[in-house]
């Protein structure tokens, strides 16, 4: 037993050496570099050193966080005094239908003598119209009073108010839409899918929306309210309103590949469609005022080329000889800051300012020129004026190119096949497009014209040719005809943007 247990022990005793001995040489110093004192570190690589975030206080000082359930009870106020006044819209269609045929929108009460505001879009085949109040289930027949396609906003009439003793109408609340910001909470009202009065929330996504082309107008003033509250078929008409109450907004369309609500909703602002709201009652149709001026957006370009500090305002590109802007001092190569006294960053939110306003009142403008801003007083005349009368024949509307040289000669030529005239650039639209062939008319029923080609747009390539002048364009086009070709062309909008349409062959039926 007793040797048993030593060598047992001896066993234990070098299992334990032949384990421990790797550990205990991994913490020993080496023995052919003996130590002669601390060791001094080796020095890093050098490395770029790169500022991650901005330096300073946050952007926002720290606010209390609201509670939620006021919040809550703010919205179910907002709720129970609006509901009252947005109303439920619908109309009988024109003849010609095997049965009756009615569509529907929302509309909103803003005056108690029965005046109903909502979008031209929702009235524009009316042959009867029914306003219906659903909290208050009273129903009225309604006439047009008048509509604005420009800005897709209408005005309809109660008949019938007042009679048998009825309460007086509850009436919407106006607020200012020039007060709103980005973030704001609001709440869109309507009656979505015969859904009547239905509430959904969201912010203000952003101010000044153009572009769209949601309003089929060739004069469209698209100035728009983006919101991510829910729009749906339906919601036309009825109201965009802030957490006071307060109308700021008539919900006029979306954006969306399938028609429904996908978070981009757009509406009017209410100080446009107040305006043309008055003017419609009053007159029966809106009576604008007019400048006699075309602009573009800015480009930096444009700010070095005019020795700006920074990107602002419109770029001024013509003047209508004798009209009001001319009579102002203004001329071509301003660049326009404000109307009113409020800036103007894009060519949309210069037409809404300017459509605040009637023909006969005076308007404050400043521009840049000259590495200085400079302030003119000008007075807006209406259409009649014999200054503009050249202006409007050369407008989409009128029959006419969208723009035009007015004393310069250009080079003009056609694609007969596809029907289309080109022309040369002027030298104000070759600073902004540079290059391109400008299509100046389109024959009804051609080959442009069924594929949506539209006047007053820049072709730039055919099939990712570039294009540089109308001769290249219409050689492009005659090339693709002789080979029996659709041709796909690159195009530049007059807001700048580029878009692409794809013309079928002309000799395809």
């Amino acid at each position: 037993m007793t040797l048993r247990r030593i060598l047992f022990a001896l066993a234990v005793l070098s299992v334990g050496v032949l384990v421990g001995f790797p550990a205990i040489r991994l913490l020993q110093a080496d023995p052919e570099t003996p130590s002669t004192g601390p060791r001094t570190p080796a020095a890093p690589a050098a490395v770029e050193t790169v500022q991650i975030g901005a330096d300073g206080p946050p952007p926002a000082d720290p606010i209390d966080v609201p509670d939620l359930v006021d919040l809550s009870n703010q919205r179910v106020i907002v709720a129970r005094e609006v509901d009252r006044a947005v109303v439920y819209v619908e109309v009988e269609l024109g003849t010609g239908y095997a049965r009756v045929q009615t569509e529907a929108g929302s509309g909103i009460i803003i005056s108690p003598a029965g005046y109903v505001l909502t979008n031209a879009h929702v009235v524009a085949r009316a042959t009867e119209a029914t306003v219906i109040l659903p909290s208050e289930k009273r129903e009225y027949r309604a006439e047009v009073v008048g509509t604005d396609p420009t800005t897709d906003i209408a005005v309809l009439r109660l008949f019938e108010v007042g009679v048998a003793e009825d309460e007086p109408l509850p009436v919407a609340s106006l607020g200012d839409s020039d007060e709103l910001q980005v973030g704001e909470t609001v709440l869109a009202v309507g009656s979505p899918f015969r859904l009547r009065n239905s509430f959904t929330s969201g912010i203000v996504s952003a101010l000044g929306r153009g572009g769209l082309n949601a309003i089929q107008n060739e004069f469209a003033i698209e100035d728009f309210i983006q919101t991510d509250a829910a729009i749906n078929p339906g919601n036309s008409g009825g109201a965009l309103v802030n957490l006071r109450g307060q109308v700021v907004g008539v919900v006029t369309a979306n954006a969306s590949e399938t028609g429904f609500a996908e978070g981009y909703g757009f509406a009017v602002p209410i100080n446009l469609a107040r305006v043309v709201a008055e003017s419609l009652i009053r007159y029966g149709e809106v009576r604008r005022g007019y400048l006699g001026v075309e602009v573009f957006p800015m480009s930096r370009a444009d700010a070095r080329e005019a020795g700006m500090p920074d990107v602002r305002g419109v770029l001024v590109t013509r003047v209508v000889s004798g009209g009001p802007a001319a009579r102002a001092g203004l001329q071509p190569g301003d660049v326009l800051l404000e109307v009113g006294g409020r800036a103007v960053d894009e060519p949309n939110q210069f037409q809404s300012r300017l459509a605040m306003y009637s023909p006969g009142q005076e308007i404050d403008l400043a521009v840049w020129r000259g590495g200085a801003e400079r302030s003119l007083e000008a007075t807006l005349t209406d259409p009649r004026d014999p200054s503009l009368e050249d202006w409007f024949a050369s407008t989409p509307a009128a029959g006419g190119p969208a723009t035009g040289p007015q004393e310069e000669e250009v080079s003009r030529t056609e694609a007969p096949d596809w029907g289309v005239r080109f022309r040369d650039l002027a030298r104000d639209e070759r600073r902004r497009f540079e290059e391109g062939a400008f299509v100046e008319s389109i024959e009804p029923g051609s080959a442009a014209e069924l594929d949506g080609l539209p006047r007053g747009t820049v072709v730039v390539a055919v099939e990712n040719q570039r294009v540089s002048t109308a001769e290249e364009a219409r050689i492009a086009l005659a090339r693709l005809a002789r080979m029996d070709r659709p041709a796909l062309l690159r195009v530049r909008r007059p807001d700048g943007r580029t878009a692409f349409y794809d013309l079928a062959s002309p000799f395809v039926d």
